[in-house]
């Protein structure tokens, strides 16, 4: 049995040791950092938001700087905050922009890349790459192949915007509520969102079109597996390819599946099944306990306390503290 996950840390580092802050990114992140270029004795600091799944990591620095990234076991994606970025990947050379976004690496073994930019800040979030085999629609738990990006830049301006604005939601939510990430549901799904925020910024090797034999499979006792696994697991943190294999289906007929027959997605259905708990959960809670509402939301995987009271309200016609309280009104 998985050990429960860990709540969100805020790690600080700081050094003039530019050796030893390769050393120290090395070690966090795996692979081979190696630091260099700048002035000697230029101050790098290094802030750190740490959960079980995936990590954000602001540097800042004083002084230009330059760095080699090589065979980094995760997926990294960075944002510069305040000064280019300069790149050289597979023989090509890349300038991102503030208010740009864009992959450090698209493969476990992707080849070194060499980088230099100006005095300022760089945002990057790294997380495992098996966590977008977990959304990726081409999954197929039958014969799954892993995900691969073919581009370091994002496919459009928008796609970036919507990235960038789920970065930024993930890294404000375990900053101001690390305890949520120690519930096992809501570590989960953080992560997937983040992964399926990356699936649709860049450019990659999964299709959302089902194929013809996605259609034959998305029949009504596809939907009737899904909608039994899915009710006799909603307490786990279950994924779409979890649902997937145990409804011997692609992740692609299972969603065409949902859609034909329900109007919904699995995840959706799932929302819904866990809403259904969380409601149960607050009819039976006793407020002289001292439990919230926030957490019984974050038990069921709901992180967002605002967005968790929006859909309460639309299910059950109040919001979820009168139902906390017994309170009619």
């Amino acid at each position: 049995m998985a050990a429960a996950p860990a709540p969100s840390r805020h790690v600080l580092f700081g050094t003039t040791d530019h050796d030893e802050a390769g050393e120290y990114l090395t070690g966090v992140y795996g692979g081979s950092f190696r630091l260099g270029v700048g002035r000697k004795g230029s101050p790098v600091h290094l802030s750190r938001l740490v959960t079980d799944t995936f990590s954000f990591v602001t540097a800042v620095h004083s002084a230009e700087i330059g760095y080699t990234l090589e065979a980094v076991p995760s997926l990294m994606i960075a944002r510069p905050r305040t000064a280019p970025l300069h790149y050289r990947y597979g023989g090509a050379a890349h300038c991102f922009r503030p208010g740009e976004v864009h992959l450090c690496n698209t493969t476990e073994d992707h080849p070194p890349i060499q980088a230099r930019w100006q005095d300022g800040a760089v945002q990057a979030v790294t997380f495992p790459f098996p966590l977008l085999d977990q959304v990726a629609a081409t999954a197929d738990t039958r014969h799954p192949k892993p995900v691969r990006f073919t581009d370091l830049r994002t496919t459009s301006q928008d796609a970036a915007r919507h990235l960038i604005a789920t970065m930024d939601y993930l890294a404000t939510s375990v900053r101001d509520r690390p305890e949520s990430m120690a519930e096992p549901l809501v570590a989960g799904a953080a992560g997937r969102l983040l992964a399926a925020a990356a699936l649709a910024a860049f450019p990659n090797t999964a299709s959302t079109d089902p194929t013809i034999e996605d259609r034959r499979d998305s029949h009504p006792a596809t939907l009737r597996r899904a909608m039994a696994f899915i009710d006799d697991h909603a307490h786990l943190d279950i994924t779409v390819a979890d649902i997937a294999a145990a409804s011997h289906v692609t992740i692609r007929a299972l969603q065409y599946a949902f859609r034909r027959h329900r109007g919904t997605t699995p995840m959706g259905y799932l929302r819904q099944a866990r809403l259904q708990q969380a409601h149960r959960d607050l009819l039976t809670a006793d407020p002289a306990d001292g439990l919230t509402v926030t957490q019984i939301a974050a038990r069921w995987g709901f992180f967002h306390p605002g967005r968790f009271a929006q859909h309460y309200r639309a299910a059950y016609g109040c919001p979820p503290y009168r139902t906390l309280r017994r309170d009619g009104r």
